[in-house]
């Protein structure tokens, strides 16, 4: 029995999938037994179709996969939520299985879509929504399964570890880094979905819903990026014996599920500070197993489209079986979402000031005012004009405290108005 494929954009991911069929087509077939044929692609695009040679399997018109009835699974690749979210459930409504590689997707309308799989008994699968090449979906749902989950956290955007790990190294500034990141094609032109941190908080929803089933969707995330994160950060973070990373986090604790994404003070013997460049990693903590750390490349042609095929390979194995879907919505739970405004936690807190005389007493008074306990205070980094940076790292804190803390001291006469650099730290 031969499965028939139909994909729905011929861009990065799948042109990357075209290449890896006609490559190992014939040794999915003797290796595994799986026999697959791509009968149909649609884009916006024919010459990505006639570039990957498939131009005569070309179509504009994705409802050409939706209604013909030969094709099994189709592959969604096209990104968003409106037209690929019409594509998926018209896909399942059609009778036929789901591959897709959409965050977006998933952590906005995931509930509706594994409801709508399973009515239609059958299944879908986003192994490479979250992470590129590196497996973490399928383990979360079959390897990790005899666990309680209690931590879910890492480093999920290439981009901005790029440009981390870019500033911690040559002490460039953010806006240089970004160019450079731009030039070597690891940013967007529109950075806003990485650097903003909404990329990381898509990909987190997705993994906190799996870990601790119970559905957790994108605006449910707290959500801030690195724009506000200069080279003077690292250098003080390095002194205190951190790094500085973008995590996204998930913790399973006795009043729910703790999720968020912003730039992290992580330990430097921790296994994640060790996660450099454009690569990616996810750390989680199960009950029974222990500490388990999912590393390699997070992005790309060649690492999502090997996630997408795998998916792909898995659900053309049931079908030629004839197994049903085997896992499905796992969200049984209804878990409240711990408000931001609850987290405890360490800070580190830099404010760009005037350097006279009475600042350093003033800011620390409203510290001391909103029961925020101040552990350090450092002074960085004079600028023309009597400008100074100056930090405090403070003992646990809530965060709400520290919000009011950050809005009086933004009234003050000598704190210009510069976004504070405000950065979490996870132990």
């Amino acid at each position: 029995m031969t499965i028939k494929l139909g994909l729905v954009g011929t861009g990065t991911v799948g042109g990357g999938c075209i290449d890896i069929l006609k490559k190992h087509a014939d040794d999915f077939a003797r290796h595994y037994g799986i026999e697959m044929e791509l009968v149909r692609v649609c884009s916006r695009n024919p010459e990505q179709a006639e570039e990957h040679g498939v131009a005569d399997i070309f179509t504009d018109d994705y409802q050409e996969i939706l209604s013909d009835p030969e094709i099994d699974i189709v592959i969604e690749l096209i990104g968003g939520t409106t037209v690929a979210r019409n594509v998926v459930l018209g896909a399942l409504a059609a009778g036929k299985n789901v591959v897709t590689a959409n965050k977006a997707l998933m952590a906005t309308h995931g509930q509706e879509i594994m409801e709508a799989a399973e009515a239609a008994g059958r299944e879908i699968a986003f192994e490479a929504s979250v992470g590129g090449g590196i497996p973490i979906i399928d383990p979360l749902k079959h390897c990790l399964i005899s666990n309680e989950i209690l931590t879910v956290m890492g480093i999920v955007n290439g981009t901005t570890n790029y440009m981390l790990t870019s500033m911690a190294e040559q002490g460039s500034d953010y806006s240089e880094v970004l160019r450079e990141a731009q030039m070597k094609g690891f940013a967007e032109a529109d950075p806003t979905a990485d650097v903003g941190g909404f990329d990381a908080a898509a990909k987190i929803a997705i993994l906190a819903s799996i870990a601790f089933n119970s559905r957790v969707t994108l605006d449910e995330v707290f959500t801030e990026g690195i724009t506000h994160i200069s080279p003077v950060d690292l250098e003080a973070a390095r002194d205190m014996g951190y790094c500085v990373k973008l995590l996204a986090i998930a913790h399973r604790t006795p009043d729910g599920i703790d999720v968020r994404v912003h730039p992290t003070m992580l330990p430097l013997n921790h296994q994640l500070a060790t996660v450099n460049g454009v690569m990616n990693a996810i750390y989680v903590v199960g009950d029974a197993v222990g500490e388990t750390m999912f590393f390699g490349p997070g992005a790309g042609a060649g690492p999502a489209a090997s996630a997408v095929m795998g998916d792909v390979m898995d659900m053309a194995r049931r079908l030629q079986a004839n197994v049903a879907p085997l896992v499905g919505c796992t969200c049984t739970d209804d878990l409240p979402i711990v408000p931001m405004s609850d987290l405890k936690t360490k800070y580190y807190i830099r404010f760009t000031v005037a350097d006279r005389p009475g600042v350093l007493s003033a800011t620390a008074g409203v510290f001391a005012k909103h029961d925020v306990s101040v552990r350090s205070v450092i002074q960085r980094g004079q600028k023309s004009g009597g400008i100074v940076n100056l930090a405090y790292v403070t003992h646990t804190a809530r965060e709400s405290n520290v919000r009011a803390v950050l809005d009086e001291i933004a009234q003050l006469e000598d704190v210009l108005r510069d976004e504070p650099s405000v950065i979490r730290v996870e132990d």
